[in-house]
This record gives C-alpha cells, structure tokens and sequence, in this order.
C-alpha cells in the first residue's frame, strides 16, 4: 500500500497532546510541523473558529478537546489539546477519559486518536508528577493507543546542574560544558522515571518517555520525539502514515523505506520491478517527491 493509499484509507495522523499549562505544548507542535505560526482551529463538524472567538472561550475557561488543531504547513497532522489536570482537575480528566474511549470506539480509523503525547515541563522541579498525571497513568485506559510521555523544558536541568558544578569549585566553562551530561544522568537516577515505571501507583505506565531541551531555540531539535512515536506503532499502516507524515527528519523516512523494503523482499519470493522498488522506497516520503 503507497502513501496516497494509505492517506485515502486512514487520512490523517491524529495525536492528542496532553499537558497543564506553560508545558511548552505548542512550541513542540510547531516544531513537529517546521513552523512558527499558530495552527487553524476547526470544531468537530469541519468547520474553521475564529481566532478571537476562540480566544474569548480561553479567557472564560472553556475549553473543546474535540477541537482539531491543524498547522498549515503541515495538514497530514490533526492535534487534539488537552489542558492537563491541574489541581482541582478532576473535570478535565474526566473529559479526557470519555474522550479517548469515545474516539477508541470509532468504527473508522481516520476517527480514532493513533498517538498520545503527555508533556510534562521539567521547569518545576520541585515536584515529579500531580495526583492528576499519577491517576492519568493508574486509570485511563488507553487500551491500544501507545502514550510517550515528553519531558519538556529539559534545559532547565541543565541549569540546576550548572549552578551544582559551580559550588563544587568547577569553572563556569567546564559547568556549562559537563551540565547537560550530568542532568541526564540525574534524570535517569531520579524520582520521575522511578514513578513512571517502577512506582505501585503506576498501573497503566506509558511506552516510553523523551526529554526535549531548548525547544524555544531556533535550532531546537524534535527528532527524538519523532523517532520514538515511530517506533511505539504496532501497525504497520499508522507507522508508515506517520513516517512519511513528518517532514523534520528525512534520514527516518530513508531507515523505515530501506528496513521496510528490504524486510517485504526477503520474506518474498517474487521479482519486482526495479521502477516499482523506487516507488515502494518513495511512498515512505512523498512530501520529497511532490517538490520533485
């Protein structure tokens, strides 16, 4: 199946992004989508909201998971936004959960939510995880669909590192240059990742997590978060439609068309034409060949 089939069959990816305020949600979307602009809002009938209406709904507290975000440059991607569950929350994850198992029992794949991004910032360090997040990841089912959970705002660690390595007698040069190995390293023997695994209150734990730093810089790299939702896609289908999706990282579309392909030709005995190799390899980045 080639990438125009799979769009006619599937249509668009559809992610929900979960995460409280400041999370740092909609610079990674943009960055997903290679852009600096806000996204279109559309309701659930298709049709387009008005900035400032919808602005006023914000000011007011109301807010519409149902509600698709789609950026412009990059329309394979539909985004559904959930506030996370701030203190007091128990109204958003109540809607959260109808939400998922309301879209978990669309008949039609193009309906149903494929990946769940559940950002926590990393600014906060004085806590891991609200009662909110821990009865997210205790009692939600999400049944198949796979849940990263993104450490957002990871430099601040950074920071927190550097200013350890300065009381330790290093030189600003030398903290500023060992910060981030050490924060990593702080992160991977610390509280969060004990919870979100290990922890007794942990029923449902996710796939897997990612830390993103410095996603305000103009450098900023999303490619880990990429890299892993494409590897939690049991399906074959999401995860082509996913891959060839994405426009950020190409040396991924060039790994899954390459293992792919090879993997379909070793398994089979038949002769493929050498012009329909190229067109299998090809459905795994279309976006390349339409500039083509």
């Amino acid at each position: 199946m080639d990438a125009s089939q799979i769009k006619e069959k599937i249509g668009r990816f559809r992610i929900l992004i979960i995460g409280r305020a400041n999370a740092g949600k909609t610079t990674i979307l943009q960055r997903v989508c290679n852009t600096r602009n806000d996204p279109d809002i559309f309701n659930s009938a298709g049709e387009k909201i008005d900035a400032t209406v919808l602005k006023g709904s914000r000011e007011r507290g109301e807010h519409d998971i149902e509600n698709e975000m789609v950026f412009r440059s990059n329309p394979g991607f539909i985004f559904h936004d959930s506030r996370g569950f701030e203190a007091g929350g128990e109204s958003e994850y109540d809607k959260v959960k109808a939400f998922i198992a309301g879209r978990s029992k669309k008949t039609s794949i193009k309906d149903q939510i494929h990946t769940i991004w559940y950002c926590i910032p990393m600014d906060e360090v004085s806590r891991a995880f609200t009662q909110g997040e821990i009865k997210f990841f205790s009692e939600c089912d999400t049944g198949s669909i796979p849940v990263i959970v993104v450490f957002t705002k990871f430099d601040a660690l950074y920071d927190v590192e550097f200013a350890r390595l300065l009381r330790e007698g290093r030189s600003r040069k030398d903290a500023k240059a060992l910060a981030p190995k050490h924060a990593e390293e702080a992160f991977t023997n610390g509280p969060q990742l004990r919870i979100l695994y290990h922890s007794k209150d942990i029923q449902r734990p996710p796939k897997c997590h990612v830390c993103l730093p410095d996603m305000n810089k103009g450098n900023a790299n999303c490619g880990p978060l990429i890299e892993r939702t494409a590897g939690t896609l049991d399906n074959g289908v999401l995860q082509q439609l996913f891959v060839s999706t994405q426009h950020t990282n190409l040396e991924l579309c060039m790994k899954y068309a390459v293992e792919k392909t090879l993997a379909r030709f070793i398994a089979s005995d038949e002769k493929i034409a050498s012009e329909d190799v190229i067109a299998i390899l090809g459905s795994w980045f279309p976006h390349i060949l339409v500039r083509l």
